[in-house]
């Protein structure tokens, strides 16, 4: 299977163009993200999440996916984490281990896998994805406080965070087969929208404010070698191994290996300034793993396939 480098360039623009309209902001206007982070992290998020869980019909099937993925992302950071805090200063390894976990599976991957993928395909992908915006707002979002605060501190930051109540809140309404209107249904179609719009404006308005001091080669360097070396290594060796012990659907094998070759996640910053650790590094190897992304998937993706036996 070939991939077309242009068929990215698609999604690609249009996050960078989001990301330039914050970099104006905050050059320009002074805009100030911070209050634009918390609005997105206890008001846009969670409706967001609510909403796709609605739509998309959990069964047993798909949340063991989310459940698997919510495991894997919280494993991964939280192995890293230790190891981080031997090179990094505390806030720096906070913020390398909640990327650990995480990329842009949303912004950036949704459009590849609507492209790559039958509609089947794409639904097991969102419900992988669900899994790991849980980690972000869960154990990622620990990780990350505990790079400033307490572990009490942080306990009652996560306990505040809407996201999971939302989560459980859609289970509930489609475990009882509550049906909600669509009217209530297609007024929220805004906000995965505004979702996107806001979490890569917000990487713009951080880069507005960076100074070339705030480059940091070995911080950068160890954002990518997680995010392009060992993700892809470690979708491929899943793939393998399930192939291996039960029968595995090229949708499902597609989902995850595109899982592990999306570049970082927006939300890095989106978390890293809502509890105040360093959102300038990480807005910085956000933008660089995005602009080598449409070189390096083109490469990757179809390796990674052909090793798994899908072409």
């Amino acid at each position: 299977m070939l991939i077309d480098p242009g068929a990215l360039l698609g999604p690609l623009w249009t996050l960078l163009a989001f990301v330039g309209l914050g970099w104006l902001a905050a050059r320009r206007l002074s805009v100030d993200p911070r209050p634009i982070a918390t609005l997105l992290i206890y008001i846009v998020a969670p409706v967001t999440f609510f909403r796709g869980l609605i739509l998309g019909g959990p069964t047993p099937q798909y949340l063991l996916l989310t459940l698997a993925f919510f495991l894997l992302a919280s494993t991964i950071a939280t192995v890293v984490n230790p190891v981080a805090k031997r090179f990094l200063s505390p806030q720096e390894s906070a913020v390398l281990a909640f990327s650990s976990g995480t990329g842009n599976t949303g912004y950036f991957g949704l459009p590849i896998a609507m492209l790559l993928l039958p509609p089947e395909g794409v639904t097991l992908y969102l419900f992988c994805v669900l899994g790991i915006t849980l980690y972000e707002f869960s154990i990622g979002f620990y990780l990350s406080a505990r790079g400033k605060f307490s572990v009490s501190e942080s306990l009652s930051k996560i306990a505040r965070l809407p996201l999971i109540y939302a989560f459980f809140a859609a289970l509930a309404v489609s475990g009882l087969g509550i049906t909600l209107p669509m009217a209530i249904l297609d007024s929220l179609a805004v906000f995965p929208a505004t979702y996107t719009l806001l979490g890569m404006m917000i990487i713009g308005m951080t880069l507005g404010r960076v100074a070339i001091r705030e480059i940091d080669l070995r911080f950068m360097a160890g954002c990518v070698a997680i995010r392009y070396l060992l993700w892809p290594l470690l979708m491929l060796a899943v793939v393998l191994l399930l192939q291996a012990f039960t029968p595995l659907s090229a949708e499902l094998a597609m989902a995850l290996l595109l899982l592990g070759v999306v570049p970082m996640a927006a939300n890095v910053v989106v978390v890293a300034m809502e509890v105040g650790i360093k959102p300038e590094k990480g807005a910085l190897a956000v933008l660089a793993t995005t602009l080598v992304a449409p070189l390096l998937i083109p490469l990757y993706l179809p390796l990674l396939m052909q090793l798994a036996g899908l072409t």
